[in-house]
């Protein structure tokens, strides 16, 4: 009797139950699963970002109305943006968006002391790492502070651009502004950002600035801008994230002719809220 032939490989048995194939095959299909729910779960807790085309438009300043963010030195126009390529930034929860130039950076921060439940506090820094301004919200409710004149400082409202944001109106609440303001100290001082309340000033003079807008009870109070309050300093004091200038000129000068500062403006008015109620 001939011996039977030796059985396949390829045939039917133990050994074909144990094929690689189709062991590969159901581990990439696991890692595709897995990759498709992992990237799920990071879109619920990550900003979005969206390319947005240049701007050619040019902002144009606009003297400050009676009673606003302040009235002096007339405002004077901006150039236009100079970075080439935007984006436009969208917090997780989808309740804020603002545009700023593709190689800036967007980072959290810790809300500040007061702030209600849910507010938010993201800074805005260059490539370098160099500070540009901050979106704050639920802040607290923002109103005009008392000045002693013997302390008041002459101010000068060199910048002012009525922007369309929510705010809450009230005896000291003016059309939200973004704003580039200087105020005399042992130098001028000048800081930028979205203001809402009107300053208690007398003859041009204040003891202070509030870059704040009174919002609605679902954002709070709310900022966009370089520093919350703009003040004389004292030469012990650390400048930056201000601008200081040796005469009035020479802080219209980078209004006029600053690209950081252009597109610092168009960033914060870009500003976008989502969610108002």
């Amino acid at each position: 009797m001939d011996a039977a032939p030796p059985r396949s490989r390829h045939s039917s048995g133990s050994r074909s139950s144990r094929r690689p194939r189709p062991v590969a095959g159901i581990v990439a299909a696991s890692l595709a699963v897995a990759l498709l729910l992992t990237a799920c779960g990071a879109g619920q807790s990550t900003p979005t970002w969206t390319a947005v085309g240049p701007s050619g438009a040019t902002a144009s300043g606009s003297a400050a109305p009676s009673g606003g963010a302040g009235a002096s030195a007339s405002a004077t126009p901006s150039p236009g943006a100079t970075s080439a390529k935007w984006k436009t930034f969208t917090d997780p929860g989808k309740t804020v968006s603002f545009e700023l130039p593709d190689e800036w950076i967007v980072q959290s921060g810790t809300p500040a002391a007061g702030s209600s439940s849910g507010a938010l506090h993201y800074d805005v820094k260059k490539a370098d790492g160099t500070f540009v301004a901050a979106l704050q919200t639920g802040l607290p409710q923002p109103s005009q502070q008392a000045c002693d004149p013997a302390q008041a400082k002459p101010y000068s409202v060199l910048n002012s651009l009525p922007v369309s944001l929510p705010f809450t109106d009230g005896p000291t609440a003016i059309s939200p502004r973004f704003v580039f303001r200087v105020i005399q100290g042992y130098k001028y001082f000048g800081s930028f950002g979205l203001v809402g309340v009107a300053t208690a000033a007398q003859d041009s003079k204040a003891c202070r600035l509030a870059n704040v807008v009174p919002g609605p009870a679902s954002i709070g109070g709310y900022a966009f801008s370089d520093v919350l309050e703009l003040a004389p300093l004292s030469p012990q004091a650390q400048v930056a994230p201000l601008q200081s200038f040796d005469s009035l000129a020479q802080a219209s000068a980078y209004v006029q002719s600053s690209g950081d500062f252009a597109d610092a403006q168009r960033m914060i008015m870009s500003l976008k809220f989502l969610k108002t109620s």
